[in-house]
């Protein structure tokens, strides 16, 4: 099997420990495992319950414990509608192994995560790509959709919050999209790793696994929870789907570590208070990066309405790659080009650091555009 390499975690493998200042994170600013447990109020507990944990396989599906706190994320989805994978990368791959084969049909959005089309690219599949438009919000343009689906599409990819862009598809039209899936009997998966950080309202826009009867929803704790050192990610889906998943899932997994598996319970358990501290990050910092774009003449975007990252559009004559290279050799400050995403003359920002890092990185980039002059 021949793949693509995966522009941006080569991105991202080959600058991010060498930056001062780091624009491209996608996290909310990570937890430590001591703020963790204040958060928890579990810092006199802990070492007493993890002391009797031998270091065995945990549950293969993940713990009973854990999957009833991951179906409190969700309206409908119970317990046996879990299963627990190597963060939403490993998710995602499973769904796409187990559902997707040659000559079927996928149709993916564009910009998404890679692995939403070079997945199933790698496996034969024929792969569409909805491009999404600066003059639609780079929400999905359904007639477009409707044109794309026929009796051979076997699913259709969402991103919801959308990386890069923070854009947000509504309840309403992802009920459109689910209608639409429905006319070729095609699986819906919708990628939710930011699900918990719009910027009104709860935070959490309706999870398509709660709308449509062949919709999965692929989530982890990495981006929302702050805890993408834990590795854990999951699935919610029809049950019948989880158990052909499985068959694949039993070759590369196993089972998740069973400290992994305690640590992401406890955060699920005490979700509010996480989610209310990630909120009020990603809220304050979306105010000081809109203000700062407002005021910067060779930058714009459309403005997030969820997620930690933003797409900028920048009036510079220069290739993405080269402009961020020389942006951290110059400033140390780190973003993603957008031609590691298939969308150049764009820049990812993700603005969910901590708001010191992000002002003193966004005065820096300001300095670097105004000696292009």
């Amino acid at each position: 099997m021949k793949i693509r390499e995966f522009g941006v975690e080569i991105w991202m493998n080959e600058f991010e420990n060498h930056c001062k200042y780091n624009l491209a994170e996608t996290c909310v600013q990570s937890l430590t495992i001591d703020e963790l447990l204040k958060i928890t109020d579990k810092k006199e507990a802990a070492l007493s319950e993890l002391l009797p944990l031998k270091m065995t396989y945990g549950a293969i599906e993940g713990s009973a414990r854990l999957k009833n706190a991951i179906s409190t994320l969700y309206d409908n989805q119970k317990p046996e509608n879990i299963m627990v994978a190597h963060g939403a990368i490993g998710a995602n791959a499973l769904v796409y192994s187990a559902l997707v084969g040659p000559k079927d049909e996928v149709i993916t959005v564009l910009p998404t995560y890679q692995q939403h089309y070079s997945i199933p690219e790698s496996f034969g599949a024929k792969v569409k790509v909805l491009q999404l438009r600066e003059e639609d919000n780079f929400l999905p343009n359904l007639d477009d959709l409707k044109s794309m689906v026929s009796a051979k599409t076997k699913l259709i990819s969402v991103n919801n919050p959308n990386n890069p862009t923070g854009a947000l598809i509504s309840e309403e039209i992802l009920n459109e999209i689910a209608d639409i899936a429905r006319t070729c009997d095609a699986y819906l998966l919708c990628d939710e790793v930011y699900r918990g950080t719009d910027q009104e309202g709860s935070g959490f826009t309706k999870s398509i696994a709660d709308i449509y009867e062949k919709g999965i929803s692929t989530g982890s704790m990495s981006k929302s929870f702050s805890l993408a050192g834990l590795r854990v990610g999951w699935i919610a889906a029809p049950r019948e789907v989880l158990e052909s998943i499985s068959i694949h899932r039993d070759y590369n997994t196993i089972s998740v570590s069973i400290i992994d598996d305690y640590f992401a319970a406890i955060a699920l358990e005490n979700k509010h208070k996480i989610i209310a501290r990630s909120q009020k990050i990603t809220r304050e910092n979306l105010k000081i990066l809109d203000n700062w774009v407002t005021n910067e003449p060779l930058i714009s975007y459309v403005r997030p309405k969820s997620g930690t990252t933003a797409l900028l559009k920048y009036d510079l004559d220069l290739r993405s790659r080269d402009l961020c290279i020389r942006l951290l050799n110059e400033t140390g400050v780190m973003l993603t080009p957008g031609s590691v995403m298939d969308m150049e003359g764009y820049l990812r920002m993700g603005y969910a650091n901590s708001a010191e890092i992000l002002k003193t990185g966004l005065g820096k980039i300001s300095e670097f555009l105004g000696s292009q002059g």
